[in-house]
């Protein structure tokens, strides 16, 4: 749990004139002065960092500026992944705005791979008669791409976010807040935030020139909606500037959705208007990276661009369709990967899992190594091979970072990229063995064992007996969740239970009191992924859970999201604790909870 900060609590508790509750998950999120309590509570634009502080931004904004007066034509290079789309989608239609000769291009995962190529410079290119190309969410490792561009007369704008390394492509701007050399500090943006930037940038550049005096002059927190999806399916931190983005982009979609985002909304279960940020990470980015994962991205780049209520309906459609089949194949290989480590034990005695097979698809490994990473607490490596080649995904956990791990690699690769807690990789298919010693070995070698078990902060003791409308109104506040700013988790002890009961595959339903004898009709309770009903008990000695408001045919009702329990005697799960006026019980001992 995490320690209280007593003097930090008390300052916020003044300043905001809020409880001792609010102030104490506040400070548990490093948010300690007024000032950032400010900032944090009402997200607003006009506290954006600068975006003409990125290293080339100047450069890039003057060039795409003469491109749009002397009608070049402008492309637009993204990726397959949700950042990647939504940052094509959004330069797109601001050149669009702006009256450019632009088009954009999204390569298909499977038969092109990551990244901007020398093959795309042929075409869609060259043979297009491009004269500068944009790219997002990609580009800082594309050194034959770029240099092939340059001696075909075409400039190269590069914006991305992934980890980059000297020497960088030769291309005219390189916009990356990664850069050594970037004093932006705005190094968390996802690749549409980096692309926001710019279009931030460029917006401003043509009012200073008079660009706007005949034209309607755009509003740009109406992309936000754009931001919001590519920044929470990307996990990037919520903090900073991505926090205002998307809770801005949030309160977009709830008010004023464009077709097809109300369309996939609709074919997600998504009552309007409360989507959240766990709606986009896990119904709205699930079905919009299904394009690119199972067909190609391209579907999902037209349902953000139409305008036409009947085709996006159309497009959500075959993007849930094309959901429900990565769904299944990434069930079946999992299925195969756990089969294999039964048959193979000795992959979970190493530091890391290095697995590939033939196949596999490789638009489904990332998840699938998230969800291996999930049950065994290490890092993993996923690769599918084709024609001797293999492309792999990779995922990590806190302390081990992967994009050094596999920069320790690197003679052993084709290419690799990303970050510290997910990458990707490129290998031929007779070097994955030597590659499998080589990172397993490094990794068991920096990993120590307590780095392998899964740990949960707790924020504190929260008896349900204490729970008001209020309290679950200050706990909504710190809203949107994600990375960086998690949903705040608690503890409750001596829990009764008055009902219980399995729905559906494997959701339980119950109905809880405090143990105390308190009246009252108790507070809903909900747990996932179980399939068994409760033991012989009808107490809770220990819960972990977390609270939050559920929306139902326009009403709101309390609810527990319970993440873990204890029903029988065994070793609690607090230390010594001190109760506050307010019910909230600050914990003297730091510690993390690890399960029963």
């Amino acid at each position: 749990m995490l320690q209280p900060k007593t003097e930090a609590i008390n300052r916020l508790r003044t300043h905001l004139q809020c409880s001792s509750f609010l102030a104490s998950l506040l400070a548990n999120r490093d948010i300690d002065s007024t000032s950032l309590a400010d900032r944090f509570l009402i997200p607003s634009f006009r506290h954006l960092s600068d975006p003409s502080a990125m290293k080339d931004m100047d450069t890039a904004v003057r060039r795409i500026h003469d491109a749009i007066l002397r009608h070049e034509r402008i492309l637009i290079f993204g990726d397959y992944d949700v950042d990647g789309v939504t940052a094509a989608v959004l330069i797109t239609e601001f050149l669009n705005t702006v009256g450019a000769e632009v088009s954009y291009y999204i390569p298909h995962r499977e038969t092109e791979g990551y990244g901007l190529k020398p093959v795309h410079i042929s075409d869609p290119a060259i043979s297009n008669n491009v004269n500068l190309i944009i790219t997002v969410d990609c580009g800082s490792s594309s050194h034959e791409a770029v240099h092939m561009a340059r001696c075909a007369g075409i400039d190269v704008i590069i914006t991305d976010h992934h980890t980059i390394s000297n020497p960088m492509p030769e291309a005219l701007a390189v916009v990356n807040p990664k850069r050594s050399d970037c004093p932006s500090g705005a190094g968390n943006l996802a690749g549409v935030g980096v692309a926001f930037f710019l279009v931030i940038n460029l917006r401003k550049y043509l009012r200073d020139r008079g660009f706007w005096a005949s034209r309607n002059e755009p509003n740009l927190k109406n992309a936000c909606d754009l931001v919001a999806l590519g920044t929470v399916a990307d996990m990037v931190p919520l903090t900073g500037d991505n926090r205002i983005f998307v809770k801005g982009g949030i309160d977009i979609i709830n008010s004023e959705p464009r077709p097809g985002i109300q369309s996939l909304m609709e074919i997600s279960g998504i009552q309007h208007p409360f989507l959240n940020s766990e709606d986009i990470a896990f119904k709205l980015a699930p079905r919009l990276n299904a394009a690119g994962r199972m067909a190609h991205a391209k579907t999902a780049a037209r349902l953000l661009l139409t305008r036409d209520s009947q085709k996006a309906l159309k497009l959500a459609e075959t993007l849930n369709a094309l959901n429900s089949k990565r769904r299944s194949v990434e069930q079946r290989v999992l299925d195969e990967i756990h089969l294999r480590l039964q048959n193979e034990p000795e992959h979970l005695h190493m530091g890391a899992i290095v697995m590939a097979d033939a196949a596999w698809p490789s638009g489904i490994l990332g998840i699938v190594a998230s969800r291996l990473v999930h049950q065994f607490f290490r890092p993993v490596v996923l690769i599918s091979t084709q024609n001797g080649t293999g492309r792999g995904s990779a995922r990590s956990i806190p302390g081990f970072d992967l994009y050094q791990g596999l920069k320790s690699c690197a003679d052993s690769l084709i290419g690799f990229g990303g970050h510290a807690a997910a990458a990707g990789l490129e290998i031929s298919t007779e070097r994955i063995p030597e590659f499998r010693i080589r990172f397993t070995r490094m990794a068991g070698s920096l990993i120590n064992q307590d780095q392998m078990v899964p740990e949960m902060t707790i924020d504190g003791i929260l008896d349900i007996q204490d729970i008001t409308p209020a309290l679950i109104d200050e706990i909504e506040s710190l809203k949107p969740y994600g990375t960086g700013n998690p949903e705040p988790v608690f503890l409750a002890t001596d829990i009764h239970i008055v009902s219980s009961g399995i729905v559906g595959r494997n959701t339980r339903r119950m109905l809880l009191k405090s143990g105390n004898g308190s009246s009252g009709a108790g507070i809903s309770a909900v747990q996932f992924n179980v399939d068994s009903p409760l033991p012989m008990a009808s107490e809770m000695r220990e819960m972990v859970y977390r609270l939050r408001w559920n929306f139902w045919n326009g009403n709101r009702t309390p609810q527990i999201l319970v993440e873990d329990a204890i029903f029988s005697l065994q070793s609690p799960m607090t230390e010594s604790i001190m109760r506050t006026d307010d019910g909230f019980i600050p914990v003297k001992n730091a510690m993390t909870y690890q399960g029963p």
